[in-house]
């Protein structure tokens, strides 16, 4: 057995988990933002209306908890390679790294991180559904 093998698997742990004892913030921008805020203002009218459980809502919940997850671990998302995080989303947001957390109904949320030696702060830069997400990242209809 390779002693040296539990080694590195700690070292790369102890490396990819030491800013989740920091406390960590979530902000979103610009379209997440403005997807959210719609979310919202849908929710509340279907609230009002007296229905109880629609795609909207269980779409809305699943933010939620899905952020609550990134909250408490800024790396809970799958990672996405560098080279296939979208032009746009590095000239806009200056990104270096990108995550994606897969919401209910196919939507995605993409966040990146951010941190210092005080506080890690998630952005979440984008809430998509399927369709748009493909088109995003250039994956085609086969």
């Amino acid at each position: 057995m390779d002693i040296y093998r539990e080694k590195r698997i700690k070292w790369s742990y102890k490396k990819r988990n030491r800013d989740i004892n920091k406390p960590t913030r979530i902000i979103l921008l610009d379209e997440a933002d403005a997807e959210y805020k719609r979310l919202n203002q849908i929710v509340g009218l279907q609230t009002k209306a007296g229905k109880e459980n629609t795609e909207e809502m269980q779409l809305l919940r699943s933010i939620k908890q899905k952020t609550e997850f990134v909250k408490s671990n800024p790396f809970y998302g799958n990672n996405i390679s560098k080279i296939l995080i979208p032009q746009d989303y590095i000239k806009k947001y200056k990104t270096e790294n990108l995550w994606r957390v897969e919401l209910i109904n196919y939507w995605r949320m993409l966040y990146t991180i951010k941190g210092d030696q005080v506080e890690v702060i998630c952005f979440v830069l984008d809430i998509l559904d399927h369709k748009k997400y493909n088109k995003l990242f250039g994956y085609n209809k086969k």
